[in-house]
């Protein structure tokens, strides 16, 4: 319908993030399971329909102004078609989809001699299914519906604790990416609030293109729990999204995040 420059454009109310649901305390030192805010697709259809609102005004006015324009010819030059064989395809070495279409946890870094078990169960037998991955998030429901429009695949998960107090838990989330490069948008989504959190420095993460990895200075401070500080680092590769937390009574290293990033993107 033609709208005109003064009309008024209504813009759904984007919710505010609330903070996740904190469990009941228990008498063993275990962190809180980390969890990812909320995803920005929301915040990226408000801004495509106002766009598209505003370009369509915009054209309309244009179009009524201007006078026709004279029909291209339908004629064309003959296209050069490509002689002798095909290319040979990419080996299994250079393709890496011969990698991750196959069992997605072999890709996940192993438990380093010494670690042991976290102490709070994530996954069954090192895959979570759908409905598991989006609990991770601040809001499980509209995370839920957002990575079926996704084209959500599999996540692969491996967890450990190393030494009294540190915990790592490593995440390969997998789309089908049949109409959109998923991952990279995913990636940016954890980039922004991984950048929203006050007292954290970040570092770009070697050989990966856009790959982050976050320190956060300020430790997270509950009720019944011990104040815990945490890192992440946010990275992809093809269809696959890396998502990496480290959880500490005490500050994480800088070396300790980057070290675990660079050596899980390698077998990427």
């Amino acid at each position: 319908m033609p709208c005109s420059v003064g009309d008024v454009v209504e813009v759904p109310e984007v919710p505010e993030e609330t903070a996740s649901d904190i469990p009941e305390g228990t008498t063993e030192e275990v962190p809180r399971p980390p969890r990812r805010r909320g995803r920005t697709t929301l915040l990226i259809a408000v801004a495509a329909v106002l766009g598209v609102v505003a370009g369509t005004c915009t054209g309309f006015v244009v179009q009524a102004n201007r006078a026709p324009d004279k029909l291209p010819s339908l004629s064309q030059a003959t296209l050069t078609q490509a002689k002798g064989p095909a290319p040979e395809p990419l080996s299994a070495a250079q393709d890496h989809r011969v990698k991750t279409d196959g069992d997605l946890r072999k890709l996940l870094l192993k438990r380093p001699s010494g670690a042991r078990d976290a102490g709070y169960e994530v996954g069954v037998d090192g895959w979570m299914d759908l409905a598991e991955y989006a609990e991770t998030f601040d809001k499980p429901a509209g995370a839920f519906s957002d990575l079926v429009a996704s084209e959500f695949r599999r996540a692969a998960v491996a967890n450990w604790r190393e030494g009294s107090s540190l915990f790592v838990e490593i995440r390969l989330v997998q789309f089908r990416q049949e109409d959109e490069l998923v991952t990279a948008s995913d990636s940016d989504d954890a980039y922004y609030w991984a950048e929203k959190e006050s007292h954290t420095d970040s570092w770009p993460i070697p050989g990966t293109g856009d790959g982050m990895a976050y320190v956060h200075n300020s430790p997270d401070r509950e009720a019944g729990y011990t104040d815990v500080y945490n890192a992440e680092a946010h990275a992809w590769r093809g269809d696959v999204e890396m998502d990496i937390w480290v959880s500490s009574a005490k500050p994480v290293p800088k070396k300790k995040i980057m070290d675990l990033a660079e050596r899980q993107m390698e077998r990427l």
